[in-house]
């Protein structure tokens, strides 16, 4: 039997019926040293708490309520349990990610529907104090069709290693760089315009400097590197080994844990896809594409030789065993099931 002491705590974001899902608020889930997960129970009920975030330093949640159009912080209460830690702050259309500053400072909201980026200040409690929308995006490809201007759509936040943020906007096939000043928010550093059509998603950062970005559309993985402090695109390539059919979309990527390779999730065809990483951070290969265990695969989360896969569609994560000098996946080691998980994030 696993000791308590031996257990890690991971959350789940969820969609709840007002976003057409099954859940009913952000999820509480106990993760074993043999990889298997169990479910502990709704950690606090929330309308579509979709994507979730924790303070680097103190017991509190974030998570943007996605139709709501709402970001809400949470105290951690007892083993497993989250209660609301002040009123719920107005976001922007379908907020769909939350990002907070390894410093404890401020977090940064995403929003689809509108393409707003937005930084909440935080107290020395984890509550949020100023709201200050970030200028709004100007597509610098131009519009195919005149008259009828593409739609902003901001989709995710990454910290960066040298405090900057850098942000994609997946209508506009950007990356923007910001700064942050206290008491204003965020000031435009530079953006890195990626190919049309392409929409990157979701991106994270390698030791090396390096930020791989995948994108939702294209199913592509891109590189970035900082010259001087400005990044540009480096390389790009595409996600799997074995292409993908008209309805798939990419969603998360992630880093194994030694940073060798990177994991690329598919939904419609359901997959997830192994790339190698070249030492120097400069360019990712697909080597592998297998199923992911189930339908939709949303969000996937490393940690140590374990994957687990969230299917928002399936209701269930899949966790397969990592074979550590290759990267590869074993077999299916186990399922939970659990319903419309969005997203898998480490409680601390």
């Amino acid at each position: 039997m696993t000791s308590s002491a031996q257990q890690q705590l991971i959350w789940t974001g969820t969609y709840t019926p007002d976003g057409g899902g099954r859940a009913h608020g952000i999820g509480a889930i106990s993760s074993a040293p043999d990889g298997t997960l169990q479910w502990l129970g709704t950690a606090v009920k929330a309308n579509s708490p979709s994507f979730v975030a924790v303070h680097p330093t103190l017991p509190v949640v974030y998570a943007v309520g996605e139709p709501a159009q709402t970001v809400q912080a949470y105290r951690r209460t007892g083993e497993f349990g989250l209660e609301a830690l002040g009123d719920a702050q107005p976001a922007g259309d379908a907020a769909c990610h939350v990002a907070v500053d390894p410093l404890g400072r401020f977090l940064t909201v995403a929003c689809w529907g509108d393409g707003q980026v937005l930084l909440y200040e935080l107290d020395h409690d984890g509550g949020m104090t100023g709201r200050f929308p970030a200028p709004p995006s100007v597509d610098p490809h131009g519009s195919m069709t005149p008259g009828e201007p593409r739609q902003s759509r901001a989709h995710a936040s990454l910290m960066l290693s040298d405090g900057r943020i850098m942000t994609t906007d997946l209508g506009h096939d950007t990356l923007r760089v910001w700064q942050y000043e206290p008491g204003a928010g965020l000031n435009a550093d530079h953006e890195v315009a990626l190919p049309f059509g392409s929409g990157p998603r979701h991106l994270v950062q390698h030791a090396s400097g390096s930020v791989f970005v995948v994108s939702e559309y294209s199913i592509e993985v891109f590189v970035v590197r900082a010259d001087a402090g400005t990044f540009e695109l480096i390389s790009r390539g595409p996600a799997t080994s074995g292409g993908s059919v008209p309805d798939d979309s990419a969603a998360e990527i992630c880093l194994g844990q030694d940073g060798n390779h990177a994991y690329v999730g598919v939904r419609g065809s359901n997959l997830i896809s192994v790339l190698q990483v070249t030492p120097d951070g400069s360019a990712l290969s697909p080597i592998h594409d297998f199923p992911s265990g189930g339908d939709w695969p949303r969000h996937h989360l490393v940690r140590g030789q374990w994957l687990h896969v969230a299917h928002e569609r399936s209701d269930d994560i899949a966790t397969f065993a990592l074979r550590p000098a290759t990267g590869l996946p074993g077999p299916l080691v186990h399922t939970l099931h659990t319903p419309s998980p969005t997203v898998l994030v480490p409680a601390g």
